[in-house]
C-alpha cells in the first residue's frame, strides 16, 4: 500500500475515497466546469420566459411578436440538454477508471499478499469486493462529488442575479440556504452507522452463500441443505432489515430536506405576492425571480438526494481498506541482484526460523540445499511446517531469522516477479480455470505455441488422454477441472510445470489419492522433471519419497532426521516409525478395498 493511501486511510473512509481522484480529477472537474456553463444558461431560461409571459400576459403582445424570443428559449433547452449529456459523460467516465484502477490495484495487493493470505480469506468477500463494494462507489463518484462542488457555486450565482432584483427575496434565500447541508449532517450522522453495519452483514452474506455453493455437494450428502438454506434466509432476514432501516432514513431525509426547500420557495412566492398585489413590484422582475427561487434550491436538493450515495461508498469502504491495510511482504528487492540470476543451480537455507502474526512458532534452525537434478523430500506429521517452509523458499514468505541464499544472492534482494519466474509449484490439489486444456497449460507461459505445449502434455504423461479427447487440445474443461479425473488434473498440472521450465520446482503430494495408473504414470513424469532441475516434495505417503537424494523428517520445529531411505530405516529412528506406521495403514487399507 502508497504512503498516500495509508495517510488516506489515517483521515478514515472519505480521505481514502478522495485519495483515490488523483490522476482523474480533470473529468470530473471538467464534469463541474460543464454543469457550471448550465448556470447563465439556467438564467437565461429564466429570463426568456419571463419576458415572454410578460409580454403576452401583460403588455398584451401577439404570438409573432414574441416568437423570436421562443426560438431563443427553445436555442437554450437545447443547449441545457447537451451541456447535461456531456456533464454526466465526463462524471461518468471518471468514475468508470477510478473504478476500474481500484479494482486493480486491489487484486495486485491480494496477489501480493501471497497464497497464506488467500487461504485465510473467505472466496465470498473477496469476491464481494472487488466486485459489489467497489461498484458502490460508483455514485459516489459519478453524482455525490460534482454535485458536491456545484452546490457550492450554483446558489452563490443565482443569488447575484437575484439581489439586485429583489433583495428581500435574495436575503430569503441566503438564511434558509444553510439550513439543507446542516440537516444533511445531522441525519448523515446516524445514516452512516447504519450503513457500515449493512455492508458487513452483506459481506458475511456473500461469503457464506459462496461457501454454501461450495460445500453444496457435502451439504447433500450429510443432509443438511435445508439447516444451511435456514441459516441463509435467516441471515437474509436480517439484511432485508437493515436494507430498510437504511432506506427509512433515507426517506426521511429526502422528505426534511423536500419540506425545507419548499417553504423557501413559498416564502419568497408569498412575499413577492404581496409586492405584486400592492404595486410596489412589476410583474416581470418578480416572475423572474420566482422562477429562479426553485432552481436556487435544486442543486441543495440535488447534493441532499445523492448524500445515501455518499454513506453508501464509506460503508463499503471499510471492507476495501481492512484488506489495503494488511501489510505486503518487506520488499528489498533490487533489479540488479535480480538481473544476475539467470538460471539458478543451487538454494542453501541456513538457520530459518518463522512464526505466523499470532506469534506461533513454526520451526527454527533449519538448514537444507537444493542443487540443480537432486529431488528433495519433506515429510513430517501435519501441522509440523512442510508447506510453511515450500511457501519460504517459493517467495511468498520471509523467514523472521536465518537466510535463503539462490547461488549466493540473498533471496529477499530479488524482485519477487524475477524469483517466480524461476519457480513452479505443483499443489496437492491443483487449479484449473474455465478454458480450454491449452490454456489451461500454457498458463504461466501465454506466448508459446502449440507445439511448445504439446510437448509439455508429452512429458507430463498428459498427452495420451487429451489427444482422446474429440477436440484435444482444445477441449474445453470447467472450473477446478470440472470433466477430468484427479489424475488428469494432476498431469495437466505437471504440464505447466515442464512448459515454464524453471529452476526450481515445489511439488506437494503429486500422487495422493490415485489410482496405480494415475500414480506410476505422474511417478515416471515426476523423475523426468527432476532430471534437470531442483526438485522439493512434500509428501504425505512415504512410498513417493524412497527414491529421494535426501529426505528430512520435519518434527516438533526442527528437522528431526535426515537422509536417504535406507539410511533412516537403518537408524530405526522417527522415521522408520513413521513409516512403520504408513505401511500399516497403507495394509489395512488395502484389506478393506
Amino acid at each position: 500500500m502508497s504512503a498516500k493511501t495509508s495517510n488516506s486511510t489515517r483521515r478514515g473512509p472519505e480521505g481514502w475515497l478522495r485519495a483515490h481522484l488523483a490522476g482523474h480529477r480533470a473529468l470530473l472537474f471538467g464534469a463541474v466546469a460543464v454543469g457550471l456553463i448550465d448556470a447563465p444558461l439556467l438564467i437565461a431560461q429564466a429570463w426568456l420566459l419571463a419576458l415572454i409571459i410578460n409580454a403576452v400576459a401583460i403588455d398584451g403582445q401577439g404570438l409573432d411578436a414574441v416568437m423570436p424570443w421562443l426560438w431563443c428559449l427553445l436555442g437554450v433547452f437545447a443547449a441545457r440538454v447537451l451541456t447535461g449529456i456531456l456533464r454526466d459523460g465526463l462524471a461518468f467516465e471518471g468514475a468508470a477508471r477510478i473504478k476500474h484502477r481500484l479494482r486493480e490495484a486491489l487484486f495486485e495487493h491480494c496477489i501480493a499478499l501471497g497464497p497464506d493470505w488467500a487461504r485465510g480469506a473467505r472466496s465470498g468477500t473477496v469476491s464481494h469486493l472487488l466486485a459489489d463494494a467497489i461498484e458502490a462507489m460508483d455514485r459516489y463518484y459519478r453524482d455525490y462529488l460534482p454535485q458536491t462542488m456545484l452546490a457550492a457555486v450554483l446558489p452563490i450565482v443565482l443569488l447575484l442575479v437575484i439581489f439586485p432584483n429583489d433583495w428581500v427575496s435574495g436575503l430569503i434565500l441566503l438564511i434558509t440556504a444553510p439550513l439543507v447541508p446542516f440537516f444533511m449532517v445531522l441525519i448523515g450522522k446516524g445514516t452512516e452507522a447504519l450503513n457500515q453495519r449493512q455492508w458487513r452483514r452483506l459481506a458475511r452474506l456473500s461469503a457464506h452463500f459462496f461457501d454454501a455453493i461450495e460445500g453444496l455437494t457435502t451439504l447433500k450428502l450429510f443432509g443438511a441443505s435445508r439447516r444451511e438454506l435456514d441459516a441463509v434466509a435467516a441471515m437474509s432476514e436480517g439484511y432485508r432489515r437493515e436494507t430498510l432501516a437504511v432506506l427509512r432514513l433515507a426517506f426521511v431525509s429526502s422528505l426534511i430536506l423536500e419540506f425545507l426547500t419548499t417553504l423557501g420557495i413559498a416564502m419568497v412566492a408569498v412575499y413577492i405576492g404581496f409586492r405584486l398585489y400592492y404595486g410596489e413590484m412589476a410583474f416581470w422582475p418578480g416572475l423572474f425571480v420566482l422562477l429562479l427561487a426553485p432552481e436556487f434550491y435544486r442543486p441543495l436538493r440535488d447534493m441532499g438526494a445523492q448524500y445515501h450515495a455518499r454513506m453508501e461508498a464509506i460503508g463499503a469502504a471499510e471492507g476495501l481498506i481492512e484488506v489495503f491495510a494488511r501489510q505486503r511482504p518487506e520488499d528489498t528487492a533490487s533489479r540488479a541482484a535480480g538481473e544476475a540470476i539467470s538460471r539458478p543451480e543451487r538454494i542453501e537455507c541456513r538457520d530459518l526460523a518463522f512464526a505466523y502474526a499470532d506469534g506461533a512458532p513454526v520451526f527454527s534452525g533449519v538448514d537444507l540445499a537444493l542443487r540443480r537434478g537432486r529431488r528433495i523430500a519433506l515429510v513430517g506429521p501435519s501441522g509440523a511446517g512442510k508447506t510453511t517452509l515450500a511457501h519460504l523458499l517459493l517467495g511468498f514468505l520471509r523467514p523472521q531469522a536465518g537466510a535463503i541464499r539462490v547461488d549466493g544472492v540473498d533471496l529477499a534482494s530479488l524482485p519477487r516477479s524475477v524469483w517466480l519466474q524461476q519457480v513452479a509449484w505443483v499443489p496437492q490439489r491443483p487449479t484449473l480455470f474455465h478454458g480450454t486444456l491449452a490454456d489451461n497449460i500454457r498458463l504461466g507461459c501465454a506466448d508459446v505455441d502449440d507445439a511448445a505445449v504439446a510437448r509439455a502434455a508429452r512429458q507430463a504423461n498428459a498427452d495420451a488422454f487429451i489427444e482422446a479427447l474429440p477436440d484435444g487440445y482444445e477441449t474445453v474443461i470447467g472450473d477446478r477441472g470440472q470433466g477430468l479425473s484427479g489424475g488428469q488434473i494432476q498431469r495437466i498440472a505437471l504440464a505447466r510445470a515442464f512448459l515454464k521450465d524453471a529452476a526450481l520446482v515445489v511439488l506437494d503430494e503429486p500422487s495422493a489419492s490415485l489410482d496405480p495408473a494415475s500414480e506410476a504414470a505422474i511417478t515416471d513424469a515426476v523423475a523426468r522433471l527432476a532430471a534437470d532441475r531442483m526438485l522439493l516434495i512434500i509428501a504425505h505417503r512415504l512410498d513417493t519419497v524412497r527414491e529421494a537424494d535426501e529426505i528430512l523428517l520435519l518434527a516438533d520445529g526442527a528437522i528431526a532426521e535426515r537422509g536417504r531411505h535406507d539410511a533412516l530405516m537403518a537408524a530405526d529412528g522417527r522415521y522408520a516409525r513413521l513409516w512403520s506406521l504408513y505401511r500399516a495403514d497403507d495394509a489395512f487399507s488395502g484389506v478393506r478395498s
